[in-house]
């Protein structure tokens, strides 16, 4: 079940090389760009649309880096390439769009965002944009029912789940335990078989992925290392990291 080769191979930019001192914002073409020309690997997020449409961004609601609010589940494609950012005259790119900026020069790792309903439509959209690319790609999501419906979809695109250790802080409240429970420990991986874990870097090291990695296979990556004391944890128990803030040395 391990990831290819590629995937591990270099470090791999957060939401691409983001510096919003420089007016760089994460998730943006100039990010993309940045980490496309340090040769680095880049994580990036994706939301659905009101019309299905996948596109690229990590908030749930406007507001945080934009003008204007609403959730982007209830907004257009074309209503959210409108939508005017606070740092950069940039505008919203939607995956597809991404894939063309990328044109494969690096690998992509990209997240998909979930509401945990069920719904497999962001999915669904991912997989037909990515059916005409030929670049090095693999997805990953923290909803186990995202990454089944990625082996169920696809089998051959590698996948895997972002993890941590416990998911008892705020941003999980909207979980009942049905929901949180497969995701603790990775008890769900016999059933969506990732190629890889997406580890939070500061719960390393951790029971779970050590046996994905050691036992299993499963490639390893650690999130999201942005000090030095994470980088050294990273290098001594992940395969591979996922940074910002810094640029890693050659």
């Amino acid at each position: 079940m391990r990831a290819p080769d590629w995937l591990t191979a270099r470090p791999v930019a957060h939401r691409g090389l983001h510096d919003r001192a420089r007016g760089v914002l994460e998730n943006m073409p100039a990010a993309i760009n940045a980490a496309i020309a340090g040769n680095f690997a880049i994580e990036v997020d994706i939301q659905l649309t009101a019309d299905g449409e996948a596109m690229v961004h990590h908030d749930d609601d406007l507001g945080r880096l934009t003008e204007g609010t609403g959730s982007l589940l209830s907004l257009t494609a074309a209503e959210l390439r409108r939508v005017a950012f606070k740092d950069t005259p940039e505008r919203m790119m939607s995956v597809g769009e991404l894939c063309d900026l990328v044109s494969g020069r690096v690998p992509l790792v990209i997240e998909l965002k979930s509401h945990f309903d069920g719904d497999r439509k962001l999915a669904s959209r991912l997989i037909d944009v990515l059916a005409a690319y030929r670049g090095p790609v693999a997805a990953m999501s923290f909803d186990p029912d995202q990454v089944l419906a990625l082996r169920q979809l696809a089998p051959e695109l590698p996948r895997g789940i972002t993890a941590e250790r416990r998911y008892d802080d705020s941003y999980w409240a909207k979980l009942n335990e049905a929901q949180r429970r497969p995701m603790e420990a990775l008890r769900h991986g016999l059933r969506t078989q990732p190629h890889f874990v997406a580890y939070r870097v500061d719960d390393l090291p951790a029971p779970a992925p050590w046996i994905a990695r050691n036992l299993f296979g499963c490639a390893l990556l650690a999130w999201t290392v942005r000090t030095s004391e994470q980088r050294v944890r990273a290098r001594q128990h992940a395969d591979q990291m996922i940074f910002e803030g810094f640029v890693p040395e050659p």
